[in-house]
């Protein structure tokens, strides 16, 4: 840790675990109550079981990427965070708000568009924390060395505050108001979030490979833009069947299409990255994260992302556990392991643990990873049949979904798996190593 100021990243580290621990245990239950619809309480059904794992997940994303930058900033920048209180103020706030959004919704206290649950004031609250950050950050940008990477970053980072500005705007026209809601939710995942993951994922570049910064910021260039470019109209895929005009279905399928390239950049990207690297960084598990994410994120968001995107096979799979497939393993190959990534690099050095349990926290990746791998591949075998009985044959959606039982018990075990690596995962963070290394040892591979 080269700046004091780096410290409040950790607060933002741990809060995301937690939360990504929210998150997998309401998965779970949502797990079960698909092979056994009656084994939770009333105050627990399926809607709010499933609300509060998407918005968990949403949340501890977001705050794993406000920790990542404002571990990263201040050395790409090469000056203190401009207020280290307000960062530690709006963490509070963060947090805070994300706790009582669940407690609301277990009392039924929520709006009803989906990822966009949060009361009014709830939103008021984020749009606020969103400001904090963005003052904070873009000050410290402003007073010290301008990179790529920040100004990168920082595009993200307002593309994301922007568009939330669409979660207010709620038009009586249901189709007006599905239009706008993917300007929040597409725009977000498949836009201006793989702006900041790219950022991180170069920024982990440089500190593990040692590659000259010219280099990886030409490659963050074209990356940036082919995601821009395919992603902004991508969202016409969301645009099929909810009543827009039917020349969506050209628009999404063509530049849908287009957004398998962007990641497939990103793994030629990291393993070039660490081919040409003459670094010897002792992290190996950050590395392995970086690589792991690259790799995973183009199966998921891209290829599983390209197989029911096209108009004429969506018109079939749309709706279906198609669709779930895809969005598990792109959340995780996307965001969610670029987030461990940059956990797994930073806490060392936040915690003055080096070297740290990395064995431990390998095993945890393998585990995490599998178990996802795992989910994703029954739920894309139970979409394929379900299609086929419900769209196809014409069987009703009930008695499918007695048909689908083997893969939901198999997609519970996959998420068993996700939750032992996590617990793995966060042992390997805390636990003291028996080997006891001066901290300065990392820093000297930098």
């Amino acid at each position: 840790m080269k700046y004091e100021s780096q410290s409040v990243a950790k607060l933002y580290f741990i809060g995301a675990l937690s939360l990504f621990a929210a998150q997998l245990v309401f998965g779970l239950l949502g797990a079960v109550l698909y092979v056994a619809p009656n084994a939770l309480p009333d105050f627990l059904p399926f809607s709010v079981v499933r609300m509060i794992h998407t918005n968990a997940l949403i949340v501890w994303l977001l705050m794993g990427f406000f920790g990542a930058t404002y571990y990263l900033i201040p050395e790409e920048a090469e000056t203190e965070l401009h207020s280290p209180f307000l960062a530690k103020l709006q963490f509070w706030l963060f947090y805070g708000a994300a706790g009582i959004a669940v407690v609301g919704y277990l009392f039924g206290y929520y709006d009803g568009r989906s990822y966009l649950e949060q009361p009014l004031f709830i939103k008021i609250g984020i749009v606020i924390v969103a400001l904090m950050f963005l003052y904070n950050i873009s000050m410290t940008v402003l007073k010290g060395r301008k990179t790529v990477i920040t100004n990168i970053l920082l595009l993200g980072l307002w593309g994301i505050a922007v568009f939330f500005l669409f979660a207010f705007y709620n038009p009586a026209n249901v189709v007006l108001d599905k239009m706008f809601w993917w300007w929040v939710v597409h725009l977000w995942v498949e836009g201006v979030w793989e702006l900041v993951m790219a950022s991180i994922l170069a920024f982990l570049m440089i500190k593990l490979t040692g590659v000259d910064r010219e280099v990886v910021e030409k490659w963050l260039y074209v990356i940036v833009g082919l995601a821009l470019f395919s992603g902004i109209l991508g969202t016409g895929h969301h645009y099929y069947w909810i009543g827009t005009p039917a020349y969506w279905q050209w628009i999404g399928s063509v530049f849908s299409a287009l957004e398998v390239v962007p990641f497939f950049a990103m793994v030629i990207f990291a393993f070039t990255m660490v081919w040409k690297g003459g670094r010897d960084h002792p992290n190996k598990a950050a590395l392995l994260w970086s690589l792991g994410c690259a790799v995973m994120s183009f199966f998921g968001a891209g290829v599983w992302g390209f197989l029911h995107t096209l108009a004429p096979i969506n018109y079939y799979s749309h709706g279906t556990q198609v669709t779930a497939a895809h969005g598990h393993l792109a959340f995780y190959g996307a965001y969610a392991m670029i987030n461990l990534a940059m956990f797994t690099y930073a806490m060392p050095n936040l915690l003055k643990r080096e070297p740290y349990k990395q064995v431990l926290n390998m095993w945890s990746f393998w585990i995490m990873t599998s178990g996802v791998a795992f989910m994703t591949f029954a739920l894309t075998f139970a979409g394929v049949v379900q299609t086929h009985l419900e769209r196809v044959m014409g069987m009703d959606y009930m008695e499918v979904q007695a048909q689908l039982g083997l893969f939901y018990w198999m997609r519970l075990g996959g998420g068993v798996a996700v939750v032992v690596g996590l617990v793995l995962y966060g042992v390997s963070m805390v636990a003291p190593s028996r080997k006891t290394v001066p901290t300065r040892v990392y820093a000297a591979a930098e």
